[in-house]
């Protein structure tokens, strides 16, 4: 009988603790789990292809620019401002894609001149973010933060347009940040990214079915 009592004390000492620990890891970085939960909602609005996911993203890059500079990652941090003003461009541009019949904007697939200017882009982008990065922050990572950020920028301008490779770009930004995320210590944004780089296989799978 007193084994079972100290067992329980033990138990309800130990279960105590770990709800401290929950409880106080909720409060710290609520910002963030919002921002993931948004931005979940916002992934699987896009496979959906529904235009209400700028919405989501919207929202989501407002918490997120309080979670990146918090943790210095100023790449992903101006992104955020970037997907804020994309998100409306988005939006609008799903909304009125056909204005002459009324029709949201289709899938479409990238012309082959449309990739080399993308290619151009992505260089100066990255380029640009590189040196602001390692001559202007104290990031510690400025050449993988700049390929995220060069990455992000291309993969959702695409999204933007409907361009179906969108979908590939994600799995590339996707699958290196999670790496950078994981290693910053951001494990909730790390643990989304992770399902954002499976879900971009399935994005390019769904979108795909509706150009074939």
């Amino acid at each position: 009988m007193l084994l079972f009592l100290v067992l329980r004390t033990l138990l309800n000492s130990h279960t105590s603790i770990i709800a401290i620990m929950v409880l106080t890891y909720l409060h710290t970085n609520w910002v963030e789990i919002v921002g993931v939960i948004l931005s979940l909602i916002y992934l699987y609005l896009s496979i959906k292809q529904k235009a209400s996911l700028w919405i989501y993203g919207f929202l989501s890059s407002a918490m997120y620019v309080v979670v990146f500079f918090q943790t210095k990652f100023y790449a992903d941090m101006s992104l955020q401002f970037y997907y804020l003003v994309i998100s409306v461009y988005g939006w609008l541009n799903w909304k009125m894609g056909k204005p002459e019949s009324g029709e949201e904007l289709p899938v479409a697939k990238t012309s082959k001149r449309l990739i080399y200017h993308l290619i151009i882009a992505s260089i100066v982008i990255y380029v640009i973010y590189y040196l602001v990065l390692a001559k202007f922050t104290d990031s510690t990572i400025p050449k993988a933060d700049s390929l995220v950020g060069m990455l992000s920028v291309i993969g959702t301008w695409m999204l933007a347009r409907k361009y179906i490779e969108n979908w590939l770009v994600w799995i590339v930004a996707d699958g290196i940040a999670t790496s950078l995320f994981f290693y910053k210590g951001l494990y909730p944004t790390a643990v989304l990214f992770i399902i954002y780089t499976v879900m971009a296989v399935v994005g390019y799978q769904q979108w795909k079915k509706s150009i074939s």
